[in-house]
Parts: structure tokens; sequence; C-alpha cells
């Protein structure tokens, strides 16, 4: 198992490419299964969840093609199996993506209850309630949801989402597109990520309106076709790349990214003492060599700050002036970073689901454990502000959500370097 080495100590300088947004790029991928002709994805991450949900179109009978500049192409008319088996399902919780659209085109599912990080419930029960709403028939047994559409096929229904889900709204979203009737999605998420599929499947024919707001109206239309379609860039890793700038004085020009996708998480770093600049396609940052101050917050699903930057905050934190309290309203199990980090010297006191962060003028390199996908970047951050070397364990994690991550830190400066275990 790869370890990656950081010594820590160097200011971020210069600038780097945002790949493309894995959770935009998998329910993208998704898809591609509702179009009766081949469907193009480009800009995709080059990450081990997309290669797992490639690999899982494999083992159903589609064979995406990879073209000369990486974009994939994907025809779902040669597809012999609608079954997604536990043994790929179990490493992805986006492989429960795959239950809409094939209920929804080919009539029937069997997908595995899915697997992933380990931070907190996400049950799937949304997902199982609102395809019921459409008609479908659903039992769960032996751990695998096996999922019917009705006779005529799935039905447009009103559907409300007692809380907030991405993979909750894309997965009905998917399904609506080809139902029979107008879908009504209410409470439904709000995030890029949910408009970026929205947008996807207007390019394939799609009748869809309201997406970004918490009521999206689907009119179901009786076919779907290809098209090719660039995924939004990485929001998350936008922000990571900015944090870990602020977090050690520097100064970092992120290209090929939107400003416009995370707005929350530049008013924190502004309130940080960052001076941000920003384009079309473009951000910089730059702290002109000075020390992060402490900032509070909170998350809370989109336009709001975002759970999945909550991490990364708190090691920006750990070595800011003065003290900031961090709230975590959306997974109950998400401070498991804290205790890794105060072994580093960190002051943080984790009181429920606040995380009060006290910050010190270093931290001390250390063997750390990474938990999940954001708490191995908050580590890595740490890292970078830490005196000496940081040896950070299974960053299997890192590399589900984070494209040639020590590349990109080894272009802006860092000491990084990955060995293998």
């Amino acid at each position: 198992m790869d370890k990656l080495i950081i010594t820590g100590g160097q200011r971020l300088d210069g600038e780097i490419r945002i790949s493309g947004a894995k959770n935009s790029a998998l329910p993208i991928l998704a898809a591609t299964l509702l179009a009766d002709t081949p469907v193009t994805v480009a800009n995709l991450p080059h990450l081990h969840d997309i290669t797992t949900m490639i690999e899982l179109f494999g083992r159903m009978g589609v064979q995406p093609v990879i073209d000369e500049k990486l974009a994939v192409e994907v025809d779902a008319s040669s597809i012999k199996t609608l079954v997604a088996p536990y043994e790929l399902v179990k490493t992805m919780r986006a492989s429960i993506l795959v239950l809409g659209p094939m209920v929804a085109r080919f009539g029937e599912a069997e997908v595995a209850l899915p697997g992933g990080c380990a931070i907190g419930s996400r049950p799937v029960d949304l997902h199982i309630r609102g395809l019921e709403a459409m008609g479908a028939k659903i039992d769960v047994e032996g751990g695998y949801i096996k999922a019917r559409a009705p006779a005529g096929g799935l039905r447009g229904a009103n559907f409300f989402f007692d809380t907030v889900s991405v993979t909750g709204t894309e997965n009905i979203m998917m399904a609506a597109a080809l139902a029979n009737g107008r879908s009504v999605l209410q409470n439904a998420a709000r995030e890029p990520e949910v408009v970026d599929l929205a947008n996807c499947l207007i390019a394939m024919g799609a009748q869809i309106h309201g997406a970004g707001t918490d009521t999206i109206t689907i009119d179901g239309v009786k076919r779907l076709g290809g098209a090719r379609y660039n995924v939004m860039p990485d929001r998350i890793e936008t922000g990571t790349y900015l944090v870990a700038a602020a977090a050690t004085g520097g100064r970092v020009k992120l290209k090929d990214t939107d400003p416009t996708i995370l707005e929350a998480v530049l008013q924190k770093l502004e309130e940080a003492g960052a001076h941000i600049n920003t384009g079309n396609n473009w951000i910089e940052l730059d702290m002109k060599g000075n020390r992060p101050k402490a900032v509070n917050l909170r998350t809370a699903p989109y336009p709001a700050f975002p759970t999945d930057m909550q991490a990364q905050f708190i090691s920006m934190n750990a070595v800011a002036e003065g003290t900031g309290a961090v709230i975590e309203t959306v997974f109950e199990n998400r401070f498991m970073h804290v205790y890794e980090m105060n072994r580093m010297g960190a002051q943080i006191l984790v009181e429920g689901n606040t995380a009060i962060v006290t910050g010190v003028p270093k931290l001390k390199g250390a063997p750390v454990m990474a938990t999940d996908l954001r708490a191995s970047a908050s580590l890595v951050i740490a890292g970078l502000v830490a005196e000496g070397d940081t040896l950070i364990d299974r960053i299997y994690h890192i590399d589900r959500g984070y494209e040639c991550i020590e590349e990109k830190l080894q272009l802006l400066g860092a000491k990084i370097r990955r060995v293998p275990g």
C-alpha cells in the first residue's frame, strides 16, 4: 500500500491545472446508459473511482472506448447484463447511480448496496422511495437492490426529498428523464454537480428545468441520444489547493476552474487574510507570506459551505492566528482526521459536531493514517505546514478523489513523494 512522505515548511508558489470533477463525472458516466446512441464524456479526471465505473460498464457488457484526448465514448446498446456486482460496488458509493438509468432504460436492475468512505450514515432509502413513487417494484435482499419498472415503463411522479441528497436527486432525475409524463423533485440538491448532470442530460435530449434550485421539473421523453459533453472543473480539488497555499502563506494560480462554484470557500479564505483575484476560468490566491487568521465555519448543503472542505479548513486553522469553531452538520462521523492532527501537535477539541481549533505556530511531522478522502487531503496540508517529515498511510483514499496530487504539489514547490508500501 503506497504512502506519501512530505517534508514540510515550503511555501507553495506556482500554477497548476484543475481536473474534471469526480462528483460530476461519475453521475454523467452513469447517464450514458440512458442513451440509445454513443455518448462521449470529456475532461474526466484520472481517478480510481472513474476506472471502477468504466470497469463496471465492462462487466455489464458495455465497452467504453478511450480516444487520444482521453475522452470516453460509451455505447450502451451492447449491454448484456443489468447487474452491478458487489466486488466492484463495494469500493465506490457512486455505483448506486446506475440504478435509476438502468430501470428507466431497460426496465430492471440489480445493484449491490454500495460502499465508499466511512463518514457516517448515507442511506439509499431516498433512491428507493423515489423510484417506487415512479411505479418501480423494489426488493432489497442478499445485499442487492432489485428493481423492476411497471409494464409500460416508469411513470412521472411528484417526489419530496426528506433530506437533501445529491446522489438521490441525480438518480431520480436520470430515471425521470425517460419516464412517462412529468416529474417534480422538491427539496432537491442544488449542487453545481447536479446542474452539470442536468446540462449533460439536456444535451442528450432531456427536458429538465430548475436544476440548481430546490425544485426540478422533468418532462420525460421517449428516447435520449448521443452527445459530447465536458465535465465541469472540480470545485473541491480547487478549494483544497487554495487552502494548502493559504496554510503555507503562499501564492497559487489555478487554471481551468470556475470561481462561481465555490463562493462560500473563497469568502472564508478572504476572511483568513488571503488576497484573491479571479477570471472566467482561473483563481489566484496570495497570502503575501502571512500566516492565516482562524475562521469559523458551519457546513451545510450548497450553496452554503461544503462538508467536503471542512477537513482542509481545520488544517489551515491548526496553524492560524487565533481560534476557530468548525461545525459539521452534514455527516456525523467526519472528524476522524482531528485525532491524527493532534498527534502532530495541533490543538483541536471535538465537542459533538463542533471542532474548536486553536492555532499553533507550527505542527510537527509524524506518521499519520488517512481515514477518508477529504481527511487524507487535510493530512497532506498538515504535512506541508509541519516541521520535519510526515508519513501518510492508507493514501488509496486520496487517489479516489485527487488526480496526481503529489505531482501537482511538486509543481507548486512542495517536497512530497510517493513511496511503495
